[in-house]
């Protein structure tokens, strides 16, 4: 199988800030996305702050725009995951439907492996930690919300990367998800007393206040860093990766006196 004519990465609508990654031979692409741009457009007028801005048709769940020229075709690319608008990082997609189903059998049967980079209040007690959790997901339209009392197994290794030393205590960890549950990650911190930076629902809006003024920066500090796996497509084998560098508002933290340099911790 071929993937797409060379431009027609070139010519991707992107949204605003949105990147592409890497690519593969086959059409398989990761965009990496910034915090505030949707996943997709939820609403009428929403194709402007999206991913990319064009068309989304949530029952194939495929963006389609038009290529250039006069009578050009229809261009489609199919949207692999997704993230919360105020989540940063990597994206999957697709610019072939047969990948696409390919790719989302992997996800389903639990074999892709991301990682995210997350900063929070406080300081785990270990340095590294298996949570596990049963969470309770409701979901109402648009809205998603996540307790911590429920009965849907949700599991995430989590390690620290750096932690700093004065007040307000603050932790870069890294988490990495078995489960995929809606606000998984944010409530799993929550529950321990870790909350994530930022955090607009399940986090420390009087801590979020204080840091918002110190730092000037009011974003959700949760970054999708890494995703990976291997994949099987007209009898051959594949491997992809895909890596989101931190966003300049996690390096600002490193550079002020929140967190230490590394190698001081």
């Amino acid at each position: 199988m071929s993937g797409p004519p060379e431009d027609f990465w070139g010519a991707l609508p992107l949204g605003r800030g949105v990147q592409v990654l890497v690519r593969d031979g086959n059409g398989l692409a990761a965009l990496m996305k910034p915090a505030g741009v949707l996943s997709h457009p939820n609403a009428g007028g929403d194709e402007p702050r999206s991913l990319l801005t064009a068309r989304y048709r949530p029952d194939g769940e495929f963006f389609e725009w038009r290529g250039p020229g006069e009578g050009a075709l229809a261009r489609r690319l199919w949207l692999l995951n997704r993230l919360d608008s105020a989540t940063s990082g990597v994206l999957l997609v697709a610019a072939d439907q047969k990948l696409a189903e390919v790719i989302r059998a992997q996800f389903k049967y639990k074999q892709v492996k991301k990682a995210y980079a997350a900063l929070v209040f406080g300081r785990p007690t270990q340095k590294a930690e298996l949570w596990r959790d049963f969470l309770a997901v409701q979901k109402r339209g648009a809205k998603v919300r996540t307790a911590a009392a429920g009965n849907i197994p949700s599991e995430s290794q989590m390690s620290v990367v750096r932690s700093g030393v004065r007040e307000p205590r603050l932790t870069l960890i890294r988490l990495e998800p078995r489960t995929g549950r809606s606000h998984q990650l944010r409530v799993q911190c929550a529950k321990r007393q870790l909350p994530i930076v930022g955090d607009q629902t399940y986090g420390d809006f009087s801590r979020n206040r204080e840091f918002a003024r110190q730092s000037g920066s009011k974003r959700l500090f949760l970054h999708s860093l890494e995703t990976n796996f291997d994949y099987e497509l007209g009898g051959k084998k594949f491997s992809f990766a895909a890596k989101a560098p931190l966003p300049p508002e996690f390096q600002a933290v490193f550079q002020s006196d929140f967190l230490p340099q590394k190698g001081t911790t």
